[in-house]
């Protein structure tokens, strides 16, 4: 287990945008975060980020809590629809994530071919498509060395190509041993490469572990068990 997380709530308000949110996070994995939206994925991944202060709970790695601030050693947010650095070309961009973020240099030219980024690298990250600039935001989370990587929507704005090529792309870093966290709206999407899922309904956990993990928790809890379909089991659980 990379790391842990213990009775994470946050509230805006009257609103509970997350309720005792407990779950573990496996070294090399691909896991899934899935919920429809106003589930809660975002405030999840920006209290796990230290961007949003949590109102209790905490996160655990080896045993010893993790405060936010050391959490910037062991993971990276990439969120989603943001611009970063928008006068600053993506050549630019990436090379200050190696130098000034200490990225992995070795990885530059593998992921400017992966993510088709080459006619990009002189265009200003301001001026590019959402689907471009999602491209590019990939390609800087996964040039950073923390152990985990947070990514918001990974496909959000690409066209099936695009996506099929992302999703190959995050499968062959999870294999060299990264870890993946990922937040995706679309469920059909998440069933085809993680490896495990955390469900969010409501800013609470439904339920946590393979689709056939899920699927059993979900026959326990009715009287006819859901066909082994990702969709069919967060409908069941939630």
């Amino acid at each position: 287990m990379l790391f842990e997380v213990s009775g994470l709530s946050k509230r805006f308000g009257r609103v509970a945008a997350l309720a005792d949110v407990s779950f573990q996070v496996r070294a090399g994995e691909v896991l899934g975060l899935i919920g429809p939206n106003g589930a809660g994925k975002s405030t999840l991944f920006e209290c796990l980020a230290g961007v949003l202060p949590s109102d209790s709970g905490s996160v655990r790695a080896g045993g010893e809590a993790v405060s936010a601030s050391e959490r910037r050693a062991l993971l990276f947010y990439v969120p989603d629809g943001i611009a970063p650095w928008p006068r600053q070309p993506v050549r630019w961009a990436l090379d200050f994530t190696i130098g000034f973020l200490g990225g992995q240099g070795a990885l530059r030219q593998e992921l400017v071919e992966r993510l088709d980024l080459g006619p990009l690298l002189n265009q200003a990250i301001g001026t590019l498509s959402k689907g471009q600039r999602k491209r590019v935001l990939l390609a800087i989370g996964l040039l950073t060395r923390q152990p985990a990587l947070l990514i918001d929507e990974p496909l959000e704005g690409l066209d099936l190509r695009q996506a099929r090529d992302v999703a190959a792309t995050l499968r062959a870093h999870a294999a060299r041993g990264r870890t993946l966290f990922l937040s995706i709206h679309q469920i059909s999407d998440a069933a085809r490469f993680c490896d495990r899922f955390v469900l969010l309904n409501s800013g609470r956990v439904r339920g946590e572990g393979t689709v056939a993990e899920l699927a059993a928790l979900a026959a326990a809890h009715h009287a006819a068990a859901p066909s082994g379909d990702l969709e069919e089991v967060f409908l069941a659980l939630t």
